[in-house]
């Protein structure tokens, strides 16, 4: 498969209310028809080149599937994030991935190729997403995620490019009229079904109250680790990652340091049992069928929903597409929202639009009471079933 690197840059400048020590900037369209390239459309990237892989005869569709996808830099020093999108290669499963990677580009960088590389090795080339087999997927999901992890920290040792690199990752194969989520970290997917946001993944982040949070803390200390205000050790506040080999393989490096630079004493470290990564790559995995009151899916880094809720970016996204029905269009248009609102990360976002929103001079379908049991029954389905996959991932840890 041929894959392309798109990059353009006619950009202009947001207004921030902090002190950025790079300007934002984000692509922006001088009309609202999507620019075109050697017939593939083209979605914007912002300040620094996000690689993108495509497709060389793929228009951004997958059967009546339209694609958006943009990343943008924010306040930050370095553009972190990877974004990837890959509509063949997995037996009519588009696979699309948004990787928000910390201290440095190298894991978000090798992610890029190697997770794919992993997964379509061990889903048999799409084979087991269309076999329906949800046990066997989880499973070489999950083999997928641990090898990638290895060879990941293996590269980093090798390239001498420091233990502090990591990414999260939130990945999504969609095809056949479902959807499979396999996830580690802070970013999102949130569904829009007939109007009304479905957040369909959790944040692994070691504070809040949410079941996921407190399953985080609990695994964190029974691995022998600890959590000060909302960080372990005091220093990363994400709880499943890949890299981050200094919550992995390298802990007692870590606390060594720790000790030689006062952040805790000898007689704290040496009360530290080491029992399993304080940081961990293996994934909560979701599905969902996709029924006919999907309109669209958003995936996106924390960059966003740290600064617009769920509910939001799904009225926002619907509003656009019922303007001009350009989900790439949307997606941009989500992006510089987030700026606006001050969001103080960088921003990627994919979306996926199922072309079922309704045009702005047409009426709202209305829901009857029999439709709406479906949809309430259905998300119940979809929430239990997360909420058992994460329940078998934490009793593996446990074990």
């Amino acid at each position: 498969m041929e894959l392309l690197s798109l990059v353009y840059y006619n950009t202009f400048m947001p207004n921030c209310s902090g002190v950025c020590v790079n300007k934002c900037t984000v692509q922006r369209r001088s009309s609202m028809e999507c620019r075109k390239r050697g017939g593939v459309q083209v979605a914007g990237v912002a300040a620094r080149p996000v690689q993108v892989d495509l497709s060389a005869s793929d228009t951004s569709k997958e059967g009546s599937i339209k694609w958006g996808w943009v990343g943008i830099q924010g306040p930050r020093t370095e553009m972190e994030d990877a974004i990837v999108l890959r509509v063949d290669g997995l037996n009519n499963f588009t696979y699309a991935a948004v990787f928000d990677g910390h201290a440095g580009f190298a894991s978000a960088k090798f992610l890029k190729d190697e997770l794919y590389k992993e997964c379509a090795i061990a889903l048999q080339d799409g084979l087991l997403l269309e076999s329906n087999d949800l046990g066997a997927t989880r499973e070489a999901l999950r083999k997928a995620f641990i090898e990638t992890d290895r060879k990941l920290i293996s590269w980093l040792e090798e390239v001498n490019d420091g233990v502090d690199s990591g990414s999260t990752a939130t990945v999504m194969f969609v095809g056949g009229g479902r959807l499979i989520i396999s996830h580690i970290g802070d970013s999102s997917v949130v569904l829009s079904r007939s109007g009304k946001p479905m957040e369909i993944t959790s944040a692994h982040r070691p504070y809040g109250n949410s079941k996921v949070s407190l399953d985080e803390i609990r695994r964190i200390k029974a691995a022998g680790g600890w959590v000060t205000n909302g960080r372990i050790c005091g220093d990363i506040s994400v709880s499943r990652a890949f890299g981050d080999m200094r919550f992995k393989t390298k802990m007692k490096d870590m606390l060594e340091e720790g000790i030689r630079e006062g952040k805790w004493t000898g007689k704290f470290a040496s009360r530290i049992k080491l029992n399993g990564d304080w940081v961990t790559a293996i994934p909560d995995i979701y599905h969902a069928d996709l029924g006919p009151d999907i309109e669209f899916i958003i995936v996106a880094s924390d960059g966003l929903w740290d600064c617009m809720n769920s509910s939001d970016a799904v009225k926002f996204v619907r509003s656009q597409l019922r303007q001009h029905r350009d989900v790439q269009c949307a997606c941009e248009a989500l992006a510089n929202a987030a700026l606006k609102r001050n969001t103080q990360d960088n921003v990627s976002i994919i979306i996926a639009d199922f072309g079922r929103v309704p045009q702005e001079d047409g009426p709202e379908k209305e829901q009857n009471f029999g439709s709406e049991i479906v949809q309430a029954t259905a998300t119940v389905g979809i929430v239990t079933l997360g909420i058992w996959l994460s329940s078998l991932v934490g009793q593996e840890l446990g074990r």
